[in-house]
């Protein structure tokens, strides 16, 4: 992952659940939309499989990473299938520490003040705050009061029409998920209506990101 690229659009999309055949076409789909940074998580079935397939079908056009990686073996199961960043739901110290000796671009997962100076603590390129919407975009302002210099993915609660809140009380990017992604248009093969979600994303972040 080329971080200063990631920054300069700051959207992660995050997918949970894809089936082969919907990976070339969700593929697709997300890049035609605008979108650049795309995470499969872990738990997905066969998600090693699947990242290797979306790296394949996407080559530079998107940066795919893991997401969900809670041990060094989900870890390095990732790393080989491609993923060039890591997302964790919460602080995995051995994940963590891993990461920051070989410079890969991590995001773990942390809500508390004390949790999210411990993520940064640890070498995190951004702290996930999740879940993001049970404290809305408020919460992003007071945790950068004391913890100015502190990058936070604003994850879980985030929607494209109050994402630039989430940027003016201090995040420094954003994520969605299932919000997007739903598992009915994936099963339904409905990736029109998964583009035109996610370009809503990027048309609201390019407005604050010129």
């Amino acid at each position: 992952m080329d971080v200063a690229r990631f920054k300069k659009l700051p959207v992660l999309g995050i997918l949970r659940g894809i089936k082969q055949d919907g990976v070339a076409p969700l593929v697709e789909a997300v890049i035609a939309s605008g979108l650049q940074t795309l995470e499969i998580t872990m738990n997905t079935p066969d998600a090693a499989l699947r990242i290797k397939e979306a790296v394949a079908i996407a080559g530079k056009r998107l940066t795919i990473g893991a997401g969900t990686v809670l041990s060094l073996a989900s870890l390095k199961t990732a790393l080989a299938a491609g993923a060039t960043f890591i997302v964790m739901p919460t602080l995995v110290p051995e994940v963590a520490g891993f990461c920051r000796k070989r410079k890969i671009p991590f995001f773990p997962g942390a809500l508390t003040p004390q949790e999210i100076y411990l993520a940064w603590q640890a070498g995190a390129t951004m702290v996930k705050v999740f879940p993001a919407g049970f404290f809305g975009p408020s919460y992003f302002k007071e945790i950068k009061g004391p913890f100015n210099d502190v990058e936070l993915l604003a994850c879980a609660g985030v929607t494209a029409q109050n994402m630039k809140e989430y940027f003016a009380c201090g995040a420094s990017a954003v994520s969605f998920g299932a919000s997007v992604f739903k598992q009915e248009w994936l099963a339904q093969g409905d990736f029109g209506s998964i583009s035109t979600c996610v370009s809503k994303f990027i048309l609201e972040a390019r407005t604050v990101f010129r």
